[in-house]
Order: C-alpha cells, then structure tokens, then sequence
C-alpha cells in the first residue's frame, strides 16, 4: 500500500506491542495499522453511526468481554457521547466522527464495531437493510452463498441494489442501502416478510425464526439486525475470534471464490486491497433508493 493510502492519527496508542490475537501475533499497533489501510473504505459505515462495541482488554483469549453501548472509566474524548432522541435523560449513546475516533476504539481493545443501520443525522429513517444468513451445523458453504444469491433476486425484484460481505463469523451478510425515507418499524417488518417468504418457499432450506431444535441443517435468515437499537457487525471490522477475520465487503462476481465467513483476515485484507485496489461497495450508497 502507498502511504498516500494510509491514515495517521493523533492518538497515541498506550502498551502498542499488547497482543490482542496472540495466536495470530496481531498486536494493538497491528490493529491501528489495518484500520489506516482500511478507514477511507470503511468510513461511510462508522461515521456518526449509534455503536456497539466489543471490548476485550486482554486479547481475545480474555476472560473479560464487555460488549458496550454507553462510556466507561477513561474513555478517549474522541469517542463521542450523544444523547438518544427518544432516551434524552437515559445513558448516552456513543458515535465516532473521524479516524481518530477509530484508534481511540483500538486503544480501548475494542475488537468489534457494531453500528445500527442509520446515521445520527436522521435517527428514525435507517439507511440500510441488513439480512444475516446464519447456517446451522452441517450447512455447505455453497448453500450459504446460493441463499444469498436468492436474497438478491428478492430484494433487486423489489426495485432495491443488493451487496454482500463476509459476516467474520459464519455466515453472509446482504446489505440494501436505502434512501432514508421509511421508519424502523416498515424497515423491520420488510425485512422479516423477506425471510418469512424465503422459509415459506423453501423450508427444508431456510428458517425464519431462531428456534435451535430445528436450526441443523438449515440456515436461519436472520432479519433482527434491522429494529431500532439493533446492530450488525461493519463492513470492514475485525472479529474477536481466532484467525483475526474480518467482514470483508465482496464483489457478488468473486463470491463463488470465496473458501468461508472467516476467509479474509487482518493479515491478508490489505494485500487483497493492492491486488484489488478498487472498491467493490463503492456505489453503495448511490444505489440507495427508498423503501416503498
């Protein structure tokens, strides 16, 4: 990567040799450097979005796991405290601005981004559309990536752009950017007549709702992300998980390519960035149009 591509940030990282994947020898400065090859992709995903964050003080093998949507003790100013409309007097939210906010997140071991699916510029109007295809056991991978092929044709039938990513876990994410025009309320309940109508077409496939008695051999087209106050991982963001995987944004061409959830990592994201320099969710927000 040339510099010109890279971020520089004025917080400066305590303990930067700390290992967050041990295994993976992925340190706190390795994270902050992945973060600078990847912010200007990334940002439109993070920027003055609600968060909720995963931190893991020790590394992922910690035994302490605070999954946070509020401040805590010490909090770098660059993380930003906002009030939520509809909660003016609860805890305050938090929302970053800038890449400066991104280290400060690094700096406090937070080692995933979860934001919700709109900006704090219009709170009630979400701006994406968020499907979650979760396999149960003994699901191929090639059967996950057909189910996103399939959520595809629903959603581009509908008049509405379709993107994939890597969820980093263990399934696909398809991703609808939206004009922010419908509240949460149409978005979600689009959302769930969308995995209602896939498990109704093909139940010995899909599953609708999260029931674990029947969750082997299916995959579970999760619509939950899309409430208000729900999240879903970033485009982007690492995983606390061995390997160091990241949800990776994917052109729907190289998707047959693709070996799994975890197949980009940390380690092998910004040699895809040189190979790949162009963007495959580029246009995302262009193609948003508003949910009738």
């Amino acid at each position: 990567m040339s510099p010109s591509n890279s971020q520089r940030s004025d917080v400066s990282l305590t303990h930067p040799d700390r290992l967050y994947w041990p295994d993976e020898g992925v340190t706190k400065q390795g994270l902050a450097d992945y973060y600078a090859e990847v912010w200007r992709f990334m940002a439109p995903y993070l920027v003055n979005r609600p968060l909720a964050l995963l931190r893991l003080p020790d590394g992922i093998k910690s035994h302490q796991r605070f999954f946070q949507k509020h401040a805590w003790k010490g909090m770098n100013a660059h993380i930003e405290e906002i009030a939520d409309p509809q909660d003016a007097d609860g805890e305050k939210l938090l929302r970053i601005a800038d890449f400066d906010g991104l280290v400060a997140l690094v700096q406090s071991a937070v080692l995933e981004i979860h934001p919700w699916g709109t900006t704090t510029d219009h709170w009630e109007k979400p701006d994406m559309i968020t499907m979650d295809l979760d396999p149960g056991e003994d699901v191929a991978w090639d059967a996950v990536t057909a189910a996103a092929l399939d959520v595809k044709a629903r959603l581009e039938a509908r008049g509405l752009a379709a993107f994939v990513k890597t969820s980093g876990g263990k399934g696909l994410h398809v991703v609808t950017p939206l004009a922010p025009k419908a509240g949460w309320t149409e978005v979600k309940d689009f959302a769930h007549s969308l995995a209602e109508s896939m498990a109704a077409d093909a139940p010995e496939k899909y599953l609708a709702t999260a029931t674990k008695a029947k969750r082997g051999g299916h995959i579970y087209i999760d619509y939950l992300r899309n409430g208000r106050g729900n999240t879903a991982v970033a485009a982007y963001s690492t995983r606390a998980r061995p390997g160091a995987p990241v949800s990776m944004p994917l052109d729907w061409r190289e998707l047959h390519e693709v070996t799994g959830p975890a197949a980009f990592t940390l380690a092998n994201v910004p040699q895809r960035l040189q190979i790949r320099p162009s963007d495959p969710w580029g246009d995302f927000f262009a193609a948003a149009v508003p949910l009738d």
